[in-house]
């Protein structure tokens, strides 16, 4: 393909004809159902072309578009089977792959930001993209030391795409809606949108990636590879090979697929403790599954590009109310969701009605071990989405309050890659170990504060967290 659609009416254009496609085919549709074919085939050939101009046009345009519709691949496990199917294969392609910049153009990227004797810092560098991302794409390469390299390049006009792109999808977001039943699309575009300057800035994520790496340097369990070069638009870090979580996804054994979900929930629960940070973007294409020396497995984690800061960790609030959910504390979950603004101030609910909506969503901390299935997400998805449920009721007077809503859009995508993995998962051990409030200590009562007792247990902040946290 030719350069980057930079120009608003063209990336409007293409954007438009989304929802006036999947108008037209369902017109083409009737006509083949009146012409003698079966509603089930033609379904199934509409979905089809409707999955395959989705991939098209979010491809080809990146930015925004391609961000939203990596978003959306790691909830396709709540569609239900007869819809997901066409839909899955194309959503996935996202997470790996999207049409290549031209070559003139990467190359009039590197002249402008490392100089035009640019290939003096590579031994060697590859032309032809490794990789496409929503705002840039990555070429691998041997640096002048002799590391091999990913470079990481930003699409020129990048920033003015994610934002034109964003704005048109939140004016679509009613038609796009039934691709994701029981989600609401719009808040998702916003979140994405609130997000676009911090992706753009290659300098925040090269720290945010540094400070994972030296964290994570001897980790048996976790691989992150460490920065070698930033400048505007441009960041070179250290290569890793591994199999895609999407590979994975697609044709790995259960031993692999139980370890990618053991450790990517590992992973999430851990880094913000560890770094003061969150890894906010958990689609399959940011993760790799490596073998290690022992025969087993490590998790390699790439993209910082979007972070929630979180210095202190994860909120304790959560763990204190998931442990009470589980205990049955009714009254004593619904006066803290309340004190946190997860209830609207002008409604008053039943505690046990508010329990009951809660225990299902937390099945699988309930138990030692569980395995995540579609079909789990697609019972949830239904649940919530149903205007005849409960649920779907009650769900209507609650609230996100914005401290958390990056932290429940990264646990629910994460969720959604544990079912499309069918991972069977230890997560009670990862809880226990990495959230805060989750496990009660007899000792607890003695203190005023959490943090008071965290300080007496000796859990307070080193020097090094607090380096982390700065950053």
């Amino acid at each position: 393909m030719s350069d980057l659609p930079r120009k608003a009416v063209t990336r409007t254009a293409k954007l438009a004809a989304l929802p006036l496609g999947f108008a037209g085919r369902a017109t083409w549709g009737l006509g083949k159902r009146i012409g003698g074919k079966s509603a089930e085939i033609v379904g199934r050939e509409l979905q089809q072309r409707t999955a395959e101009q989705l991939f098209k046009v979010l491809g080809e345009l990146k930015g925004g578009a391609m961000k939203f519709g990596q978003a959306l691949s790691v909830f396709e496990s709540a569609l239900p089977e007869e819809i997901a199917g066409p839909y899955r294969t194309a959503l996935t392609k996202l997470q790996e792959a999207a049409p290549p910049m031209p070559t003139r153009t990467v190359h009039s990227v590197l002249d402008e930001r490392l100089g035009e004797d640019w290939r003096d810092l590579f031994l060697e560098f590859e032309d032809k993209p490794a990789a496409a991302a929503s705002i840039g794409q990555v070429h691998r390469a041997v640096w002048t030391d002799g590391r091999e390299v990913a470079v990481k390049v930003q699409y020129p006009g990048a920033g003015e795409a994610l934002l034109s792109d964003l704005t048109q999808l939140s004016r679509f977001a009613r038609l796009l809606g039934p691709l994701i039943p029981g989600m609401d699309i719009k808040p998702l575009i916003a979140e994405l949108r609130d997000r676009v300057s911090e992706e753009l800035d290659y300098g925040l994520e090269a720290q945010a990636q540094q400070t994972h790496a030296e964290e994570f340097a001897d980790d048996p369990d976790v691989v992150v590879p460490r920065v070698v070069h930033q400048s505007e638009q441009v960041l070179v870090t250290e290569w890793m090979d591994g199999t895609p979580l999407s590979q994975v996804i697609a044709d790995g054994t259960q031993e692999q697929r139980d370890r990618a979900g053991q450790l990517l929930a590992r992973f999430l629960f851990s880094g913000p403790s560890r770094t003061g940070l969150l890894h906010a973007d958990p689609h399959p294409g940011n993760f790799r599954l490596l073998p290690d020396e022992k025969g087993g497995y490590r998790l390699g984690v790439l993209d910082f590009g979007t972070v929630d800061r979180l210095p202190d960790g994860l909120p304790p609030t959560i763990g204190r109310s998931l442990r009470m959910t589980l205990e049955g504390e009714a009254d004593a979950v619904y006066d803290m969701l309340c004190e946190e603004g997860f209830v609207k101030e002008s409604v008053e609910l039943e505690p046990q009605a508010v329990l009951d909506y809660l225990l299902p969503i937390i099945e699988p901390t309930a138990v030692d071990e569980y395995t995540f299935t579609r079909a789990w997400m697609r019972k949830q998805a239904a649940r919530l989405a149903d205007v005849r449920s409960p649920a779907y009721q009650l769900g209507r007077y609650l609230n996100l309050p914005p401290a958390y809503l990056l932290i429940h859009r990264v646990t629910t995508s994460t969720i959604g890659v544990l079912c499309q993995l069918g991972a069977t998962v230890r997560m009670r051990d990862e809880l226990e170990e990495w959230l805060p409030g989750f496990v009660e200590y007899e000792e607890y009562e003695e203190y005023e504060e959490y943090d008071e007792y965290e300080a007496a247990a000796g859990h307070e902040e080193t020097e090094k967290d607090s380096a982390a946290a700065e950053v």
